[in-house]
C-alpha cells in the first residue's frame, strides 16, 4: 500500500505572520531613522544661518572698528548678509517653532520665543544649533 502525502502549494499562517512582523519591525526602525535625519537637518540648517549671521557681524566690526557686540542691530547687521537678503534668517526649532538670532552678542545665538538661547544639543562648540567650534 503506498502513503500519499498532500502538500499544498502556499503560505501557512506562521510564515505569514513572521513576514508580517519583519515589515512591521523594519518600518518602525525606517521612521526613527527619518526622525533623527530631520532633526539633523534642522540643526545643520541653524547652524548654517547663525553662521551666515557671524560672519555678517564680523564685516560690520571690521568696517566699524570702535563700535562694541552688544550695540549691533538688525538694522547694521543685514546690509552685510551674503546672500542679500532684507531681513535676518530665522531657524525651525524642534518643535516646528520659529527661532531668531541674538545679533547682540558674538557668536550670534538662537532665541526661542521667550527670549532664551536655544541650543537642544546641549554643546555650544559642535555645530549644531550653533556656529561651532
Amino acid at each position: 500500500m503506498e502513503k500519499v502525502c498532500h502538500f499544498s502549494p502556499g503560505l501557512t499562517l506562521i510564515e505569514i505572520t513572521v513576514v508580517i512582523v519583519v515589515l512591521l519591525t523594519l518600518i518602525s526602525m525606517s521612521i526613527f531613522a527619518v526622525n533623527g535625519y530631520k532633526e539633523w537637518q534642522r540643526g545643520t540648517e541653524a547652524s548654517r544661518v547663525l553662521r551666515s549671521v557671524h560672519h555678517a557681524q564680523r564685516t560690520y566690526l571690521a568696517e566699524h572698528p570702535t563700535e562694541k557686540v552688544s550695540s549691533l542691530t538688525a538694522a547694521k547687521v543685514i546690509p552685510y548678509l551674503s546672500d542679500n537678503s532684507a531681513a535676518l534668517p530665522t531657524a525651525t526649532a524642534m518643535d516646528g517653532g520659529v527661532l531668531t538670532v541674538d545679533v547682540t552678542v558674538s557668536p550670534p545665538v538662537l532665541l526661542d520665543a521667550g527670549g532664551g538661547v536655544y541650543d537642544p544639543s546641549g554643546a555650544n562648540d559642535d555645530g549644531l544649533w550653533d556656529v561651532g567650534g
